[in-house]
């Protein structure tokens, strides 16, 4: 699971995917959540994009899972006190922290927010959410959203117990449902596999047997859920709106304007190893100028290593070949080279010794509008780099679109 935010964490924004978190493999056990993770691997088509007729103002849903000051900080883990430094530039920053109510309501164009809003996000279940995260909110006097899953709730160890999220939901906190056991994507296409009603009935439970579960337990309404992992297919969008969830959130990294897509909202996923996600969330684009053609508005991102797409580049293939050229790491470990992809997980990229690349030929068309590559390794002591290598670019999916089947 650790793995899997660890590659889902990535980018320079957020990402997740279906391999080893975005690395899923197999269920978290008992007792340990599962992670989420950036991009999000999801097998639906983009729609194109619509006019819009939204007001100014933009939300960024920061997403978080645990929490300590003692332990090594991982894509998963922040340290509690960078977390309350993060709580206080928000106020700095003069980014409102809105409620989750607030949110839904100024969706459905019920009520104004300020242009520059946040959403505060827990996904999975950790005991350390009260422990160490809730005093700080408190003390911020900001609301926040709990995501959980029915089999981590009373589930020992670091899990959140009943009267804590009892307590937390006296003091304004809100819940949302996370499914029932937090699936890999290699769960659901498992499930896929076994014919078009087993993935239904496995669907069913999932999403809607954890909502009945929350509200039934916690006596509140829940009506957003967290795609586990972001992963996101087709077969889940009627079961959620059948379900009565008026809003469905992704680990796909954006701001939210009155207008975006309700089952497929963006969360930057905030990683205690890598900083750079929360200021690009913090970062709201001011009037000005236009960003020059081919680059993604509001977000600058330097890489160590050249890397092709460039990042933050707009492409206009659905089929790419992505790629770092290494030539210059010292000390690296060729065996130990993995490359995460938004929506693929891990992918089977290869390094060429002589040039020092390393690529994969993208083999499945993309169909999400951000892409987020995460590259890690070993040094042949065998130690892991400070940070991953990892980047977003942006699919132009009206000049990229192929009819289906193409």
């Amino acid at each position: 699971m650790i793995r899997l935010l660890t590659i889902l964490a990535l980018t320079t924004l957020s990402a997740i995917a279906e391999g080893p978190a975005a690395t899923p493999v197999s269920p978290a056990p008992a007792g340990q959540p599962g992670a989420d993770a950036p991009p999000a691997p999801r097998e639906v088509a983009v729609p194109e994009p619509a006019a819009s007729t939204a007001d100014s103002s933009r939300v960024a849903v920061l997403g978080y899972h645990e929490f300590s000051e003692t332990s090594q900080e991982t894509a998963m883990r922040i340290h509690t006190s960078k977390f309350r430094n993060q709580m206080a530039t928000l106020r700095q920053l003069g980014i409102t922290v809105i409620s989750l109510d607030d949110f839904l309501a100024w969706r459905r164009g019920e009520k104004t927010i300020p242009e520059k809003c946040a959403l505060i996000t827990m996904d999975d279940g950790w005991r350390s959410v009260y422990s160490d995260a809730y005093p700080i909110l408190k003390e911020f006097g900001y609301p926040f959203t709990l995501y959980l899953y029915k089999n981590y709730i009373d589930g020992g160890g670091r899990a959140l117990t009943t009267p804590m999220i009892q307590e937390m939901l006296k003091d304004g906190a809100t819940l949302g449902s996370h499914s029932v056991s937090h699936p890999y994507p290699a769960i659901v296409k498992a499930q896929r596999r076994k014919g078009p009603h087993q993935l239904d009935a496995f669907l069913r439970k999932e999403v809607g047997e954890s909502k009945r579960f929350i509200e039934a337990k916690f006596a509140t309404k829940v009506t957003t859920f967290a795609y586990p992992g972001g992963y996101v297919t087709e077969e889940m969008l009627p079961l959620a709106q059948e379900f009565g969830y008026s809003s469905l959130f992704t680990v796909l990294p954006g701001k939210i304007s009155q207008d975006t897509d309700a089952q497929r909202l963006p969360r930057y996923m905030i990683l205690g190893n890598y900083d750079k996600i929360y200021e690009i969330a913090t970062t709201f684009s001011q009037a000005g100028p236009a960003a020059p053609a081919g680059t993604i508005t509001g977000l600058t991102q330097v890489t160590p290593y050249p890397v092709t797409p460039e990042p933050g580049a707009v492409i206009n293939s659905r089929l790419p070949v992505i790629s770092t050229d290494l030539s210059t790491l010292a000390g690296l470990d060729p065996a130990t080279l993995t490359m995460q992809v938004s929506g693929f997980g891990q992918v089977p990229a290869t390094f060429d010794p002589v040039t020092k690349q390393f690529a994969w030929q993208v083999n499945r068309r993309l169909r999400q509008p951000f892409c987020q590559i995460t590259v890690n390794w070993l040094d042949a002591a065998g130690n892991k780099p400070d940070v991953p290598l990892c980047w977003t670019f942006q699919l132009d999916c009206t000049a990229a679109y192929l009819p289906e089947g193409k």
